[in-house]
């Protein structure tokens, strides 16, 4: 019997034609990025979740919204929900709090860092991109 709560998480890769979202945090190494994410609101479904944590991480909207996988990351209580979405709208627009950069990234023009292998978000990466 598990009774430790489970705190829900998003992580989405969201797609602009051949271009996909990544953002950078400031405690991480030089060069790394990786996909938007954040954790479930009380009441909020998941498909909720990342319309919200998109528009405040990066400033833009998100449309035809696709589960693709789970994995509990990065601790065992946490259970990230991964998904793929395509751009609807808006310019890049920083929160400055837990992103410090955001751009669009091609296959052609990668960043220096990605997540670790073993992570939900470099395989929604590797296999959505």
């Amino acid at each position: 019997m598990n009774i430790f709560p489970t705190s829900a998480c998003v992580i989405v890769l969201v797609k602009r034609g051949d271009q996909f979202l990544l953002g950078r945090k400031s405690v991480w190494p030089e060069g790394r990025y990786s996909l938007i994410a954040g954790f479930l609101d009380f009441g909020e479904s998941l498909e909720e979740c990342v319309h919200r944590e998109v528009m405040e991480e990066a400033g833009v909207e998100v449309e035809n919204l696709r589960y693709v996988g789970s994995q509990n990351w990065p601790f065992p209580s946490q259970l990230m929900a991964g998904f793929v979405a395509d751009y609807a709208g808006g310019e890049i627009n920083i929160d400055g709090e837990e992103l410090e950069d955001v751009r669009w990234f091609s296959r052609d023009a990668m960043p220096p860092s990605l997540p670790a292998k073993r992570s939900i978000a470099r395989w929604i990466i590797d296999s959505y991109t």
